[in-house]
């Protein structure tokens, strides 16, 4: 019945994008069906009329009222129905408009997150083109400030020769006015000369009879002065037995003096002199007091023990057993014990030398180097510069670390070596001085061959050392060391002329260490050398990888080739070894060279 109150007017249209609101339901007789599409089409007015008789109908009826007021009420609960659903739909729309407003905010931060980026991104770029334009143009400015250098440089030498010119010029011709001047000199000297010749002659003659007339007199004189003293001299015995007695005294004082200087030379010489076998000695010698007395004096009082291991490197195991021989030896030195002697042994460059001078340094021993090529040289003289070396050795008030390089130069055997009669006395005079343990001095002996030894001098040793090649690790460390040392160190001091390329210096010492294997410690050094005078070598004075590398192929090659060396020897010492000497006889046959 709602259509004949007009409940349904005025209602608003859904807003687009939304379902249709629910249709009010049909009250009353209103009936069902759909609604007409227009105003006028399909009306039937049956139904009015049956609602307009249903209506006199209810109003007849006892219970019209009653069917008034629950109809009224069916109507309103199917109002506030509608309302409610109607409240329901605003709702929906608000969340609509809401979640729209979101997803517009929503888009709103993406667009504002991408703008950021998009500035950020923005902003790098023209930091990063700011930073090239810097660079580049400090690299202009570095080529030419570089180039202002060359010029000025160009332009003093310019200056210095055009200096030197003028120096040169200016010289000769004031030599050439010295020149003419001396002989305009010359010339009226000699005219002058000429004219008073006469004159010069006559003062000649009366100065020679002048000299002659004095020098008659005073011989004269002396001869009667002579004679006079004489006879009263041999007249008087008491003055002759004195004059005897004098010049018999002169006599002696001189040959006494004689022989005490030279006892006084020899004693000087054993305590203070260096012996000519020592080729090296941290020991000072009265020739540098003498020469040098506040060098040495400063030199002495800045001299504290150093660490054993300072700037050597050796393999784990190796080094903690020499540290053990080095603290026993600084520990000997300090509590007065003896000395042991040590023998070093392994191929050459492995840190023997180096150590040993550490090892002297860290107990605060002097120590003194000798080489065995430098014995047999000598001949006769042999025994008694031994006995010098010892002597002296003797003497050191601090202990002496005695270093004998290539023993086995003159230390070899006695019964199979074939050895002249003088190194045999000089190695039978180091035998009888090396008998015992001393506590002046410490015997360390270098070689390359121990096995050429004599079994005395085995004997004598108390320890026995082997520096074998450096590993992996070792090589590393060791290349890193002497970049450091050559390369890296006069780059970055400023002093000198180098400069060093940008590269991984870590990676690259990495990959030297695994390519030099076999090498020593001295070929090590010796190539860092050689990056070191590449780079003085080059235009620019820059060291570039690549000229790093290309040193280090030479040294292999060159290690290579010492090794090729090295196993051909070998070969041939072991060939005439294994070969029968002339006349033996092999399987019955003799073999006649």
């Amino acid at each position: 019945m709602s259509w004949l109150f007009g409940l349904n007017r005025g209602q608003p249209e859904p807003p687009p994008g939304l379902p249709e609101p629910p249709p009010p339901p049909a009250g009353g007789s209103s009936g069902g069906g759909d609604k007409p599409k227009d105003k006028w089409s399909n009306f039937d007015p049956t139904g009015l009329e049956r609602a307009a008789q249903a209506a006199k109908e209810l109003d007849k009826s006892r219970h019209a009222k009653e069917a008034l007021d629950l109809a009224r009420m069916q109507e309103q609960t199917t109002q506030m129905e509608h309302q409610g659903k109607m409240k329901e739909y605003e709702a929906a729309v608000e969340q609509l408009k809401g979640d729209q407003i979101r997803i517009q905010a929503e888009e709103r931060r993406k667009t504002l997150n991408e703008e950021t980026k998009q500035h950020q991104a923005r902003a790098q770029y023209q930091d990063k083109l700011a930073r090239q334009r810097y660079e580049e143009q400090l690299r202009q400015q570095q080529l030419l400030n570089e180039e202002n250098l060359r010029r000025q440089e160009e332009s003093v030498h310019k200056q210095e020769a055009m200096r030197k010119a003028t120096i040169e010029h200016e010289m000769e011709l004031r030599h050439k006015n010295e020149l003419l001047r001396i002989e305009a000199e010359s010339k009226a000297r000699a005219r002058v000369e000429r004219e008073n010749a006469d004159i010069i002659r006559e003062q000649i003659r009366l100065k020679a009879a002048e000299h002659r007339q004095t020098v008659l007199e005073s011989i004269k004189t002396a001869g009667a002065v002579f004679g006079e003293g004489f006879r009263a001299f041999v007249s008087d015995w008491d003055k002759v037995t004195a004059t005897v007695a004098g010049l018999t005294l002169l006599a002696v004082g001189v040959y006494s003096a004689r022989n005490a200087t030279a006892v006084a030379g020899r004693y000087i010489e054993a305590r203070l002199g260096k012996p000519s076998l020592v080729r090296e000695t941290s020991r000072f010698t009265v020739g540098e007091a003498i020469k040098h007395p506040v060098k040495v004096t400063i030199k002495r009082l800045k001299s504290k023990p150093q660490d054993a291991l300072e700037g050597v490197v050796l393999s784990p195991t190796l080094e903690e057993r020499v540290r053990d021989i080095a603290i026993a030896t600084r520990n000997t030195r300090q509590n007065h014990g003896l000395y042991r002697n040590i023998l070093m042994y392994g191929p050459p460059g492995t840190g023997k030398t180096l150590f040993a001078k550490k090892m002297a340094m860290h107990s605060g021993m002097d120590y003194a180097i000798m080489t065995g090529g430098d014995v047999a040289p000598m001949g006769r003289d042999g025994v008694t510069a031994m006995h010098k070396v010892f002597d002296w050795a003797n003497t050191s008030r601090r202990g002496l670390l005695l270093f004998v390089d290539e023993a086995d130069a003159f230390l070899r055997k006695r019964s199979t070596e074939k050895i002249s009669e003088d190194l045999r006395a000089t190695l039978n005079a180091f035998l009888y001085r090396t008998g015992e343990q001393s506590k002046k001095f410490m015997l360390v002996l270098a070689s390359n061959q121990p096995e050429q030894f004599d079994w005395a001098i085995n004997d004598r040793i108390d320890e026995i050392v082997n520096f074998a090649l450096p590993g992996p690790e070792e090589r590393e460390r060791l290349v890193r060391l002497y970049f450091d040392k050559y390369v890296l160190e006069p780059a970055t001091g400023g002093r000198q002329r180098m400069k060093l390329a940008q590269f991984d210096y870590g990676k690259k010492c990495s990959d030297i260490a695994k390519r030099i294997d076999g090498m020593s410690g001295r070929e090590i050094s010796k190539l860092g050398v050689a990056w070191q005078a590449a780079a003085y070598s080059s235009e620019d004075g820059i060291l570039t990888e690549a000229m790093i590398d290309a040193r280090v192929d030479d040294a292999i090659k060159q290690h290579l080739q010492k090794m090729d060396w090295l196993y051909r020897d070998e070969e041939t010492s072991v060939k005439n070894l294994t070969s029968p000497a002339a006349g033996e006889t092999v399987d019955g046959a003799i073999i006649l060279l």
